[in-house]
């Protein structure tokens, strides 16, 4: 029995070994923790259970057969994190660069099948070569498989994705599928066709950084959520927005004790919108001061940052937060603003996340390079995303709220369940000074005229109370009163239920 349990251990010290300690040396030599460091920071500390430790690959083509490592290149088990239990996958590039064979994807295909059999979210840490090229199309079932899994688990239960290293070729479609991707600055990257193949087919000449790191993807592409400066800041982010979200769609989002007054008053927000209408503020501000204990946890800040996403928590339950952010661009909707607007709508709604609105937007962006982007249809998904969504809807207008942008931010048009409005806010087809130039066109050449038109404008719209007069706004608030209205009107809507027609899956315009 002895010879037994030796050799079980030396089996197991093998195993965790990965590719040697020469290839862990040259993994940390570039600022990057082996796949087991990462799962051991990312989870409660001894809560990893590890399953397929022995797993190896079955080819026998181009000598492979004689090199056979354990765990074939890929850790997975499940943990917990603050208690609560999550499903992971690491990939470790000591073992065969982590390239993906036929048994290194049924490892990863078992791990997602048990989080949604048992209602958890997957967490998978990717650091990998590729496909095997020894495997040929082995390999890529793999990869299809993997995929396929990626699909059912969508909206089931929340799927992260944290890219450590490369991210190369079809491998990249994986994570573009799951909820939420976060990246390493200087040592990550993902692309469909490398640098090499760029400059062959199109002779543009590109590094690997600016074709596909992680500034690339945070500020253009929008394809991640967030960067970090290295592994543990990435591993511990990950373990903070964990706390936000609920383990699959049947449940609610976690409670967590508050030590932050539900009735807490902000003088300081009465004089937050400037008495001139075309002066920005900082909306994060509000956001911050609604929030318990001002924790705003930002996603995809360096994208579209004339709209702001992100969860916080109001008397310890995770609400959705959507806001215009008027120090950029006016806080006008775009085509970027409308995508990651409506992508983030969709998740909350999925997971029976209540979602908060804080208006402040004059409009969609005029222009050519908008409206030939197809801004008609990107502005179209946000408007879709909040009228499909059944979740607690809170709206609060601070300022401008004009045309079809108006609507589009969760107005009672799209079952809004509560609209508020600050006293500062104007809800009206355009600002006086378009409007005037069009209703009294006539009197353009006289500027006393006009400017007692745009007064009169101003007193008759630049206000709440008409739409407060309609219905369409619940309440006119004092700003300061902001967080206990809004907590409050979450507080009542928490057994909401919506009845919708059947059907087998809606045509968002894509």
């Amino acid at each position: 029995m002895k010879d037994i349990l030796e050799e079980l251990q030396n089996r197991r010290d093998n195993a965790r070994l990965g590719g040697g300690q020469k290839r862990i040396d040259a993994q940390h030599a570039k600022g990057k923790l082996t796949a087991r460091e990462r799962i051991d920071l990312l989870l409660d500390e001894g809560s990893f259970e590890e399953y397929d430790t022995f797993v190896a690959h079955r080819c026998t083509d181009f000598g492979m057969e004689d090199n056979r490592p354990y765990g074939d290149g890929v850790v997975t088990g499940w943990g917990t994190i603050n208690g609560r239990m999550v499903y992971v996958f690491s990939q470790d590039f000591t073992v065969l660069g982590g390239s993906v064979s036929a048994t290194h994807a049924a490892k990863i295909c078992k791990i997602m099948d048990m989080a949604v059999q048992n209602g958890a979210p997957v967490i998978g840490i990717n650091d990998s070569g590729g496909a095997r090229i020894q495997e040929g199309v082995d390999s890529l079932a793999g990869y299809g498989d993997v995929f396929m899994r990626n699909i059912q688990a969508s909206g089931v239960v929340p799927q992260i994705s944290l890219i450590m290293g490369p991210c190369a070729g079809g491998a990249v479609y994986s994570p573009a599928m799951t909820d939420f991707i976060f990246m390493v600055k200087d040592s990550s990257y993902m692309f469909v066709t490398g640098p090499d193949v760029v400059k062959t087919v199109t002779n543009e000449h590109v590094t690997a950084e600016e074709l596909g790191g992680a500034t690339t993807h945070t500020r253009k592409s929008s394809v991640a959520d967030g960067a970090f400066e290295n592994d543990v800041e990435a591993l511990a982010e990950v373990r903070r927005l964990v706390d936000f979200l609920p383990l699959n769609n049947r449940e609610k989002p976690p409670v967590r004790p508050f030590f932050d007054d539900v009735d807490r008053i902000e003088a300081s927000l009465d004089t937050l919108v400037p008495e001139n209408p075309n002066t920005p503020y900082d909306m994060k501000e509000l956001i911050t001061k609604l929030a318990d204990e001002g924790d705003f946890y930002e996603i995809q800040e360096e994208f579209a940052k004339n709209i702001l996403t992100g969860f916080v928590r109001l008397e310890g339950q995770t609400v959705g937060v959507v806001a215009n952010q008027p120090l950029v661009l006016a806080g006008c909707l775009d085509i970027d603003a409308s995508r990651k607007a409506a992508r983030f709508v969709r998740f909350c709604d999925a997971f029976e996340i209540p979602l908060l609105t804080l208006v402040d937007v004059p409009g969609f962006m005029p222009g050519t390079t908008q409206e030939y982007g197809g801004v008609i249809k990107h502005g179209a998904k946000l408007l879709y995303a909040y009228g499909e969504a059944t979740v607690p809807k809170v709206t609060v207008i601070t300022r401008k709220a004009y045309g079809g942008a108006y609507d589009v931010m969760a107005s009672k048009h799209l079952q809004a369940d509560v609209n508020y409005a600050w006293p500062t806010s104007e809800i009206a087809v355009m600002g006086a000074k378009g409007a005037v130039e069009i209703l009294y066109r006539s009197e353009l050449g006289d500027t006393d005229k006009i400017a007692a038109r745009t007064a009169e404008y101003e007193d008759r719209f630049a206000n709440p109370f008409v739409a407060a007069e309609r219905g369409f706004i619940d309440e006119v608030i004092q700003p300061r009163s902001t967080r206990k209205r809004v907590a409050r009107a979450f507080a009542a809507l928490r057994n909401k239920t919506v009845q919708t027609p059947w059907k087998k899956h809606n045509n968002i315009p894509l």
